[in-house]
């Protein structure tokens, strides 16, 4: 079954629009999720709104929202008074301006989402919109209206459709000063420098997120299937790390690891390893005669 657009509106480039539809580009859904229960009848807990004051539940239709200006004092608001707060963003997403992708700072990424044509009447002006977009090589941006908030969203081409993905708003992202401040001012000697540059090094590899795993996830399948067939669970005791008393020794022995790994990850078996270990000293003496 084809999933449901989130957002349905027009995308509009100057005079060029079309209708779109918007979808959330990620989704939790295959997570593992748990309700609660009721620890002595094993029911699932449900929750009320009551009225704080009466204890009495409130129905649905009778909840309206409120802003507090004081410590109890609401400026209350009808649901048909927050429709009235006039933007066209709610129904199109307006391309702004166009900037660098670069120049957009990683704190103000948000959410992403994957934009489509609605229908087969605006095909050709999304066509050209999109392959506008990817031709500059540039971001597009934009606003729209969505949870009952505006937001900037920022377009890219992605395939043979768009990405969109919101931005914070500056008050939404917080001053790194307040945290970095008190970090004092390191100097960091050459050599202790070279050591973790060539642990980099030794690490380096190529972005691939079919290699990530989700091991939290994976232990918590492994336990349900545990608790199903009724196994004991027990514990694990946790490893924790050294503490580190000379940062120097600790790069040395870091370097010496990783590079043990690395050969190791490069050999196909073990007895080409051994097989290799036997030649190196007769590569070394030859090297050692030629030399004399």
């Amino acid at each position: 079954m084809a999933p449901r657009a989130y957002w349905k509106g027009y995308l509009k480039l100057s005079l060029v629009s079309c209708p779109i539809s918007l979808f959330p580009a990620t989704s939790e859904r295959e997570k593992i999720s748990f309700h609660q229960l009721h620890k002595q009848s094993g029911n699932r807990i449900k929750y009320k709104k009551v009225d704080a004051e009466t204890g009495r539940e409130v129905e649905a239709d009778d909840i309206i929202k409120g802003y507090e200006v004081s410590k109890g004092e609401y400026i209350e608001l009808e649901p048909e008074e927050l429709e009235a707060v006039a933007l066209e963003s709610k129904r199109v997403i307006e391309i702004d301006e166009f900037v660098p992708k670069a120049d957009i700072d990683e704190l103000y990424l948000n959410n992403p989402y994957y934009i489509v044509p609605d229908g087969e009447v605006g095909q050709q002006a999304f066509a050209v919109i999109r392959e506008a977009i990817r031709k500059e090589g540039m971001v597009a941006l934009g606003k729209v209206v969505f949870t009952s908030r505006e937001h900037i969203i920022a377009l890219e081409a992605r395939g043979k459709g768009l990405m969109g993905v919101t931005l914070r708003y500056p008050y939404e992202v917080r001053n790194e000063k307040d945290y970095f401040d008190d970090i004092e001012d390191e100097k960091v000697p050459k050599d202790m420098l070279e050591l973790a540059s060539h642990i980099v090094d030794t690490k380096r590899g190529e972005f691939d997120p079919k290699k990530f795993e989700d091991r939290y996830e994976d232990a918590l399948k492994e336990l349900l299937k545990k608790k199903q067939k009724g196994e004991k669970i027990e514990r694990q005791t946790e490893s924790k790390p050294s503490n580190v008393v000379d940062l120097m020794e600790a790069l040395r022995q870091s370097v010496s690891a990783e590079k043990g790994d690395g050969e190791r990850r490069k050999s196909p078996s073990h007895s080409s390893t051994r097989h290799r270990a036997v030649k190196k000293p007769g590569r070394s003496t030859a090297r050692h005669k030629k030399a004399s």
